[in-house]
């Protein structure tokens, strides 16, 4: 008998498989233990069965929990702020009547330090004035002449409150909180209505 060895390993005749010496080693101590009865291997397929059927219904736990998470990023929570403040040089309050009422906040830059404080002041109560249907329309730039420029005439930093009904309720040349902008817009015939309404509903 013909023997070669190549690379520690015995070539046997060719009618015999090739094993290396893992596989060897293996079906060893597979005969070494038994083989499984059915029994055992139903067993072992139901364990099997039940292990998978663990996996899957956390991993499809996993994939809801994912599925959420993105679903809040694609839509996160409304921002009253994002909601309360809009560029007004493309605004036309002809549109917002009925809808809004506007406040206008007027300022040669937005550098302006009242600016800054009037905004500051408006977002730490965005949530009272939403509620008021309140809009803010900012306007910082005297080089563009823009439709609420021309109507109604800022000189420098100024807060302008209009009512749904179109009209100019209220002209400050410094800013103001929104406690006093509450207090005037609660009375406000329209508002009044407004509460009473939402009272009866």
């Amino acid at each position: 008998m013909k023997h070669l060895f190549v690379f520690g390993k015995t070539r046997f005749g060719p009618a015999e498989p090739l094993l290396g010496s893992a596989g060897i080693l293996g079906l060893a101590a597979l005969l070494a233990m038994g083989l499984p009865s059915a029994g055992g291997a139903q067993q072992a397929a139901a364990a099997a069965a039940d292990d998978s059927a663990i996996v899957a219904e956390e991993t499809g736990s996993q994939e809801a929990r994912d599925a959420e998470t993105m679903a809040e990023v694609a839509d996160p929570p409304a921002d009253p702020l994002v909601q309360l403040v809009r560029p007004g040089a493309s605004v036309e309050l002809d549109d917002l009547m009925w809808l809004h009422r506007p406040i206008v906040v007027f300022a040669d830059s937005p550098a302006d330090p009242r600016f800054h404080e009037q905004m500051e002041r408006l977002a730490d109560g965005a949530e009272a004035l939403l509620e008021r249907d309140v809009i803010v329309l900012t306007d910082t730039d005297p080089g563009v002449t823009s439709a609420l420029r021309k109507k109604l005439r800022p000189r420098g930093f100024m807060l302008v409150l209009i009512g749904k009904d179109g009209g100019v309720k209220l002209r400050k040349p410094q800013p103001w909180t929104v406690r006093e902008l509450s207090r005037t817009i609660d009375k406000f015939p329209s508002r009044l209505r407004e509460v009473e309404e939402r009272r009866g509903s």
